[in-house]
């Protein structure tokens, strides 16, 4: 019997069985690669939304954080406000006391311009008649700014304060004037130059220096001096003017009268 044939028919058939199972092991590994690979990507977008997530995650974080800084500021600066509103309140209660104060104050204070004016109109009328017409036309002034809404009553009592003022300083000083004045007590008015000194004297002289006077508080007149008085008058007009250095001068003085 020839066995050849059969050994050839043995050996095709283990080649073939080798090869068909050569090809289902590539197949299977080419199944687990391609499954390798599909995991690797899906890995890759798991990844990619973990990133992503992180990030919004870190990003929502900071936003946290600075909100919440915000909100700690909000706090201070709401205490701030919240002592300043308690301040502003005490301000209105001080101010709401004060202005029912002022309204007190305010009525009580117009009697007293008044008479601070009344007494002021009798002193000016009683003083030596020096500037006479513009001292009585202040005080004219004053009763009507009493009336005028348009002056607040601090504003009110400061003027008659500056009037007051004003009279104080005349009775420290010494000057030397110009005006017309009836020295012949016949109606008549005549430009002479007025010299006063403090409210201690009141003299005056023509303008060609003939005649010399000065005014007598007791009869309420002008009175003629004598020529003795001419000189001196005239250095006190000159020293009032600042033409002459200050100097002793000999004035008709009235003698001071007991204190009763």
């Amino acid at each position: 019997m020839n066995k050849q044939p059969l050994k050839a028919l043995a050996f095709a058939a283990v080649l073939a069985s080798g090869l068909t199972v050569g090809a289902v092991q590539a197949s299977q590994v080419n199944d687990v690669l391609k499954a390798g690979a599909e995991k690797v990507q899906i890995a890759k977008k798991s990844q990619t939304n973990v990133d992503r997530i992180a990030d919004q995650t870190d990003g929502l974080l900071q936003e946290f954080k600075q909100v919440n800084k915000q909100i700690e500021s909000l706090r201070v600066y709401n205490s701030q406000l919240e002592r300043q509103i308690d301040s502003q309140k005490q301000m209105m209660a001080e101010l709401k006391e004060s202005i029912e104060n002022a309204t007190i104050i305010e009525r009580g204070i117009a009697p007293l311009m008044l008479s601070m004016l009344k007494g002021i109109e009798d002193f000016i009328a009683l003083d030596v008649p020096f500037k006479k017409d513009m001292r009585e036309e202040a005080i004219a002034n004053l009763y009507v700014n009493m009336d005028s809404a348009k002056f607040s009553a601090a504003e009110k009592f400061r003027q008659i304060l500056e009037v007051y003022d004003i009279e104080a300083e005349y009775s420290q000083s010494l000057e030397s004037y110009r005006d017309l004045i009836d020295i012949n007590s016949d109606g008549s008015e005549v430009e002479v130059e007025v010299l006063r000194i403090g409210r201690v004297a009141l003299m005056y002289q023509t303008k060609d220096k003939s005649q010399t006077g000065a005014w007598n508080k007791e009869t309420g007149s002008w009175e003629t001096l004598g020529s003795e008085y001419r000189r001196p008058v005239d250095q006190g007009i000159r020293i009032a003017k600042k033409l002459s250095p200050q100097d002793v001068m000999e004035m008709p003085i009235t003698a001071p009268e007991t204190a009763q």
